[in-house]
């Protein structure tokens, strides 16, 4: 829809907000609220904010922010506050100059994409978000009690969480997404939505969506929703499995029926690139203390840098269907991501892989869980770190990191999580006491 488009759009409906949405650096989303007198300051990308109180934005000397609406994004939401109905925009984040601000994490997306369409390719991706449904107590705090005792793709009396996720689907539609799949997962009280791929922008667009409309139902049927990656100790972790591909036009450019697996040598490479610069991206694509607690052995999650085709224990894998469904999964990722960065860091690595042809090693379709620490070696399979700060240090010394992020999100995200990790070390946590302060 055009310019006149919206505002005649949102008169029609009767619109009383227009929320300007925005995402910071560490992914979480912010808006700005404008009513129908500002709206058509705000679709001429007029409506200013103050910078300075975002986190990693700008310092206070250069805290003015353009917000600049992508009106591709425009939604309606299908539901009605007390206020009235609302709309919403996505922002880039601009200068008062007119430049695009250096921290605009989907500015940094757009680039790289930018980058790889010059060449004749177009990148897409689709994402498997998992998420947690848990009850609320008394004064609607959350807690980690689970509302059902289900596991993989059970229904309902067990899990109890299938009418609230339902009510999300029935949204995500109504507000224009095809999505493919919702089900149960592994562990107690653990979901799973999956929409169809698209261009990289889209995707990461549709995650941010995604991610409020899964709140705000949840909320409505008296449960909270957390893409926390892992919540509950000894029970399987959320991760945001994000399939990518290329395409040349209609045509599918990892697909070739002669090559080796029916990968092209350009998916080869793809592969070989993702490999090479995953534990200098494991910060961005998992980026809490918490996320290191989900890449452990035993929960279905990687701690490997290895390749396979139908083995699921490995970092990457490829599906098994050919054609112009060719793809390869990344499982690294966790939904507290910035998934406007995680899928710059992806994209950038995979085509460093194609563009200084990194061949992968052989693909390993044995248990690397169970896989001696010679057997790993002789396979020349890497592990992932272990902690985000092992993984800070490997994406602080990255120059390929640095330079598809920018300085400004680079610096700015090494500094926060830094101080997120000392602030982590020096607390003194329940396992210490319980194991420790009556034995020493």
């Amino acid at each position: 829809m055009k310019r006149d488009e919206i505002l005649k759009e949102m008169k029609r409906q009767c619109i009383k907000f227009l929320r300007l949405q925005f995402t910071d650096i560490f992914g979480i989303n912010k808006n700005v609220e404008v009513p129908p007198k500002q709206f058509e300051k705000a679709l001429d990308g007029e409506i200013m904010f103050d910078g300075s109180s975002i986190e990693g934005f700008a310092r206070i000397e250069e805290s003015d922010m353009v917000l600049v609406p992508d009106l591709s994004t425009f939604m309606i939401f299908p539901w009605e506050e007390r206020g009235g109905k609302v709309a919403r925009l996505i922002c880039d984040i601009y200068t008062p100059e007119g430049k695009p601000f250096g921290g605009c994490t989907r500015t940094a997306l757009k680039n790289i994409v930018s980058k790889v369409k010059k060449s004749g390719y177009t990148p897409m991706a689709g994402t498997e978000m998992e998420f947690f449904l848990f009850q609320t107590d008394e004064e609607g705090n959350p807690t980690t009690d689970t509302h059902d005792d289900a596991s993989y793709f059970d229904m309902t009396p067990v899990d109890k969480g299938e009418e609230a996720r339902r009510a999300m689907i029935n949204v995500l539609e109504n507000m224009g997404f095809e999505v493919e799949a919702g089900h149960h997962e592994v562990a107690r009280g653990q979901h799973e939505i999956d929409f169809k791929y698209d261009e990289f922008l889209k995707t990461a667009d549709n995650i941010c969506t995604l991610k409020i409309i899964v709140r705000r139902i949840a909320q409505d049927y008296g449960l909270h929703a957390t893409f926390m990656p892992k919540p509950v100790y000894g029970i399987n972790g959320s991760g945001m499995h994000t399939h990518q591909s290329l395409f040349r036009g209609e045509n599918n450019a990892f697909f070739d029926p002669k090559g080796e697996y029916q990968l092209s040598k350009v998916a080869m490479y793809y592969i070989g690139g993702l490999l090479e610069h995953a534990q200098e991206m494991c910060a961005i694509t998992n980026p809490l203390i918490n996320s290191y607690k989900r890449l452990v052995p035993g929960y279905e999650a990687p701690t490997h840098i290895a390749w396979a085709e139908k083995n699921r224990s490995p970092l990457i894998r490829v599906p098994a269907r050919r054609g112009r469904g060719t793809r390869i999964e990344f499982r690294m990722p966790d939904p507290s991501c910035n998934p406007y960065l995680a899928l710059t860091v992806m994209l950038a690595a995979g085509w460093d892989g194609i563009i200084n042809k990194i061949e992968p090693p052989p693909p390993v379709n044995k248990n690397i869980y169970k896989m001696s620490l010679r057997e790993r070696r002789r396979y020349r399979i890497g592990e992932l770190p272990a902690s985000l700060s092992e993984a800070l240090d490997k994406l602080e010394r990255s120059k390929l990191m640095r330079e598809v992020l920018g300085d400004h999100i680079h610096y700015h995200f090494l500094d926060a999580k830094r101080q997120e990790w000392h602030n982590y070390i020096g607390f003194v946590h329940p396992w210490e006491i319980k194991n420790y302060l009556g034995t020493y």
